[in-house]
């Protein structure tokens, strides 16, 4: 496992042909496509909802319903 330590290739078969490679881990960072504020996309989508919800409000007071 990790304190493991191989020197013969099971592929192979090489005696003392395996070595540890050290690399340092590599992290991508995503970079945001558009410099928005934070928030600034809820808002637009907070405004477009509340657009439809008028809508539907209009709608919804044109349509006549018969008492029950």
């Amino acid at each position: 496992m990790i304190s493991e330590t191989l020197s013969d290739c099971g592929e192979c078969e090489g005696v003392g042909t395996m070595e540890k490679l050290v690399s340092t881990p590599h992290i991508k960072k995503e970079i945001p496509l558009e410099k928005d504020k934070v928030g600034e996309i809820t808002k637009e989508y907070i405004e477009a909802n509340r657009e439809i919800l008028e809508q539907q409000k209009q709608e919804t007071k044109k349509e006549n319903y018969e008492p029950s």
